[in-house]
């Protein structure tokens, strides 16, 4: 039997953080599930999911990787996205990260975007210094595919287009996600070839 190769990573003694986005990751959520899957994966935990601060949110995700051992893989939703852009310009620890998955960033420059987003601009225009894949989807309320294409690229991103998933959560059906357990998949092993 083959074994999964996210065990495979997390028995290696490696870690993989999962940073959701604004008003956190409920119950049904994709990473939620995600974490009940894998007891392992270690979640970055806000004080204020509903009113976000910028620093206090990369200082939140610094935080967690504090206690990541070995290599980290990000997983990353939503405003989350967003708050790995803004720690991997700030940190001297992004050597520690193997890679990230970044799904449906928010577009914080939108004007529907709640007023607290505005503290999260502007973005820091630099490609991330590791591994990333964006994937977005091309009806996100919170993002167009085009601002994805545009954050991917600033970012150095492989892009994953996807049609028609919407901001891809529980409102937009999007439980267990298996398309993107399959991409978190393919992530670390290609990381594990790295080595």
């Amino acid at each position: 039997m083959m074994i999964d190769p996210i065990e495979r990573w997390l028995e290696a003694g490696n870690s993989i953080v999962v940073a959701p986005g604004w008003r956190g990751s409920g119950d049904e959520h994709w990473q939620t599930r995600w974490c009940e899957q894998y007891p392992e994966l270690i979640r970055v935990e806000q004080r204020d999911w509903n009113n976000p601060r910028a620093a206090e949110w990369v200082a939140g995700l610094e935080t967690t990787l504090d206690k990541a051992p070995g290599r980290t893989v990000l997983v990353a939703h939503s405003l989350g996205c967003v708050t790995v852009g803004h720690w991997s310009a700030l940190t001297r620890r992004a050597h520690q990260i193997g890679g990230a998955l970044l799904v449906a960033p928010a577009d914080v420059t939108r004007d529907e975007a709640p007023d607290s987003f505005q503290g999260f601009m502007p973005l820091p225009a630099r490609p991330l210094p590791f591994p990333s894949v964006v994937v977005a989807s091309d009806n996100d309320p919170t993002c167009t595919l085009d601002r994805a294409t545009a954050l991917a690229a600033t970012w150095g991103s492989e892009l994953v287009p996807l049609s028609g998933v919407g901001h891809i959560n529980v409102d937009s059906g999007h439980g267990d996600w298996p398309v993107g357990v399959k991409l978190l998949r393919q992530l670390v092993r290609k990381l594990g070839r790295m080595n």
